[in-house]
């Protein structure tokens, strides 16, 4: 390995090409994360800087606190998600305010204080977070004694406003992120349907076995794209900036919805096609059935970035859609072919039901059987 090849990292040779994919990686993470950093910074500064500043008090480190823990770098800052995370924090610290008045400081306080805010956090909530939130700004509340009551309980709830407000006002690049969530679940909707395709081609269970795996991984990615669809869609009804995208957002949440369904039905292909690959009898015709269904997954794809796209996917679904009749295309076939041909049905339809045709119309299209 040449000196070009390679590096010296605390004595150890690491391929250049190596960490140039994990510096990119990084830097791909400092990247995705600078709106959050944004949000936090400024709602973070101007609450410290509103307490001291116009209320006057002197450490309102609580005011800063609650905004980063409430905030945070995760993708998904929905705004109610944010609400209940500062409900939790303003929980804990008026809890350690009352251990405060009541027993004063001390280390048995603040084991009591704990106590009781874990106790009261999960009477209130089920989410662990909730509880966590609340006893971390109960901790701090409890070292941060100053003379006057409720100061902190006051500092938290700016923080809170804070954290609130610039949710709508310096929004994170939710659109971004959802698009790149969709991308991925239509890559790997390919991924699986082509290796289904190609299993049915050659009559090769291996290849179906690991088609249905494909099939069954997809309902991460779906996750995935609803959470940060359901982010926007939140965060855009109170940003202003943002409600040129509602009704974009809306379009997706019919097409994400649409292909949560489908991806069910192609787990439905995908099982009944392992099963017919057992045989190791290749099946050209719903091969190309198949294929022509992840044609027109290709074109529901091209729809989610460019509306004009989203009638020629329906065309084209909705010709396929017309000749799924099992018995006019396998007249000889068996019972497992016929099967597996009936299951296409069912995810054209949710395709068609993607590109913006109501669910009626398009099982109206198939053929009775």
């Amino acid at each position: 390995m040449t000196d070009e090849d390679s590096s010296t990292t605390i004595g150890v040779v690491v391929p250049r090409s190596r960490l140039r994919t994990t510096l990119r990686r990084r830097l791909g993470r400092v990247r995705e994360s600078l709106p959050a950093i944004v949000q936090i910074v400024v709602a973070a500064t101007a609450a410290y800087a509103f307490a001291h500043a116009v209320l006057g008090h002197p450490v309102p480190l609580l005011a800063a606190t609650v905004t980063v823990s409430s905030l945070g770098l995760v993708r998904d800052a929905r705004p109610w998600r944010v609400a209940e995370t500062v409900a939790g924090m303003l929980v804990g610290i008026m809890l350690a305010e009352l251990v405060l008045m009541i027993a004063g400081a001390g280390w048995w306080q603040i084991g009591l204080a704990m106590l009781v805010t874990l106790l009261v956090a999960r009477f209130l909530s089920p989410q662990p977070g909730f509880a966590l939130a609340a006893v971390v700004q109960s901790l701090i509340a409890l070292v941060l004694v100053t003379g006057v009551p409720f100061v902190r309980l006051i500092d938290g709830a700016v923080g809170g406003a804070a954290a609130l407000l610039v949710t709508a006002l310096i929004p994170r690049t939710l659109r971004r992120t959802e698009l790149r969530d969709a991308d991925e679940l239509f890559d790997a909707f390919d991924v699986a349907t082509a290796t289904i395709v190609r299993a049915l081609r050659r009559g090769d269970r291996a290849r179906a076995d690991r088609g249905l795996e494909r099939a069954r991984a997809l309902q991460t990615y779906v996750d995935a794209w609803s959470g940060s669809l359901e982010s926007g869609q939140e965060v855009a009804r109170i940003s202003p900036f943002l409600r040129r995208q509602r009704t974009e957002l809306d379009r997706h949440a019919r097409v994400r919805a649409a292909m949560d369904l489908a991806t069910r039905n192609l787990r439905v292909v995908a099982r009944r096609a392992a099963y017919l690959c057992a045989d190791g009898q290749p099946r050209a015709v719903s091969a190309d059935l198949l294929g022509e269904i992840e044609r027109g997954a290709g074109l529901v794809r091209d729809a989610l970035d460019d509306v004009a796209m989203e009638p020629a996917a329906r065309a084209a679904l909705a010709a396929l859609a017309a000749r799924l009749d099992p018995a006019a295309i396998l007249p000889d076939g068996n019972i497992g072919e016929l099967n597996l041909i009936s299951a296409m049905r069912p995810l054209t339809v949710d395709l068609l039901v993607a590109t913006g045709m109501p669910s009626a119309e398009a099982q109206a299209l198939l053929p009775r059987v």
